[in-house]
């Protein structure tokens, strides 16, 4: 048998850590040995454990630490992250390390350095004269660059619940289906954005064309217009059909006031492109005073910082969208620092390209109407992401009250 002494800190028993950990080991067909455990006396104390972990053959074992490492555990016996150089550009060197969306630090020199903006399924590239480590995608990979290899001296910080027990992110730590009541969740939500207000936290929101179908739009734009949108990522289709209900009042050619199919309606959106294309641009549309409202026209009076990214099937597109998928990712991991709270809504694709580059750490609400949608944004961040099954016009209707009434609560306050 080959062993592996490893060692858990922090709340590891009030967020599982510890029971997923030795579950972890049965699963890969390994073994265990608990030396040490010391138990934090009260909520804010962390806790210790040192566990001796065997398999039946190195390889098994190196696979095993790695799973383990995933959930913050530390091989007692420290060295330094392997380092190979990438044989090409847009190659990884073989045995490269993959990183989860979780606060990573890699040792290099003795000195342990975090990881610059950890996301899921990306490599680490160490800069050793800017001593810098940070992720890097296939697309960005250059020919020599020093990338970590192995899972040696890769410690990686595990999801742990708040002590304070005040986070609704991590008091309910759950989907809330379609039939649970979802108005305590949505006060929880209006407070979060207030407080990321406030704190000036960048606040992303993420929606697709069904927030102007399901006519939530107007709640979407007294969002931005009161201050609680920083950054916009969607596709080429929010804005098209937004911009077709400004100038026609229909999206997709169907009615939004009347519900009904207007009259050569369904050629609006090309109409509504052919405009913008005419104007420049959705910014030069605001400014000849061509687009009077709507989430775009809010957009670009409030300077809310906005990306749109092409598909295959965009009719246009609109001048602003990035047709280059490798740079609209680069551009989303660019603009998505710093961001505080993220609004994923209506849109399948967009949120799940967006969540796969957001940081664990962020607070991540997934708004939908399919469940399984829902469920796919949740699940890699554990204590840090909420799903709500519904539809979108109900939930923004209620969000932008619930906004309306803290506001109000507290110039009562003062």
């Amino acid at each position: 048998m080959f062993s592996e002494t490893i060692e858990l800190r922090g709340h590891i028993i009030d967020s599982l850590i510890l029971p997923k950990v030795l579950d972890e080991i049965l699963k890969g067909g390994g073994n265990f040995k608990i030396a040490q455990v010391k138990i934090g006396q009260q909520r804010a104390d962390q806790s210790f454990a040192r566990i001796e972990v065997s398999a039946e053959s190195s390889d098994a074992l190196d696979d095993l630490i790695l799973r383990l490492r995933q959930h913050g555990a530390e091989v007692a016996e420290k060295g330094d992250a392997q380092l190979a150089a990438a044989p090409a550009d847009g190659i990884f060197p073989n045995d490269f390390y993959v990183t989860t969306n979780r606060q990573t630090f890699v040792r290099i020199a003795g000195k342990e350095l975090e990881v610059r903006a950890p996301m899921l399924d990306s490599a680490i590239m160490i800069d050793r004269s800017k001593e810098r480590a940070s992720t890097v995608r296939f697309a960005d990979v250059r020919k020599e660059m020093e990338i970590v290899v192995g899972h040696q001296g890769v410690r990686v910080v595990p999801a742990q619940r708040a002590t304070s027990g005040t986070d609704v992110f991590q008091l309910l730590n759950t989907n809330i289906s379609a039939e649970r009541p979802k108005g305590v969740l949505i006060r929880e939500i209006a407070r979060e954005l207030e407080e990321a207000r406030k704190s000036s936290g960048k606040i992303l929101i993420v929606a697709g064309a069904s927030v102007v179908h399901t006519g939530a739009a107007e709640y979407l734009v007294e969002m931005i217009n009161g201050g609680y949108v920083d950054l916009i990522i969607s596709g080429n289709a929010l804005a098209v059909y937004d911009i077709e209900n400004a100038l026609f009042g229909t999206a997709l050619g169907l009615n939004l006031e009347r519900d009904g199919l207007s009259e050569s309606g369904h050629e609006n959106h090309l109409r509504a492109i052919n405009v913008v294309r005419a104007a420049g641009g959705i910014a030069r549309a605001v400014e000849a005073g061509t687009l009077t409202r709507g989430i775009m026209h809010a957009c670009v009076k409030q300077k809310v910082d906005l990306l749109l990214t092409g598909s295959i099937r965009d009719d246009g597109p609109l001048p602003e969208v990035v047709t280059d998928s490798m740079e609209a990712q680069r551009l989303i991991r660019e603009k998505i620092e710093d961001v505080r709270l993220a609004l994923l809504m209506g849109t399948m694709f967009h949120s799940i390209a967006v969540a796969n580059l957001l940081p664990g750490n962020v607070k991540t609400l997934a708004v939908d109407i399919n469940p399984a949608v829902v469920a796919k944004l949740t699940d890699q961040q554990t204590f840090r992401a909420l799903g709500l099954v519904t539809d979108i016009e109900p939930f923004m209707r209620e969000l932008t009250e619930c906004l309306k009434t803290l506001r109000k609560d507290a110039k009562i306050s003062r």
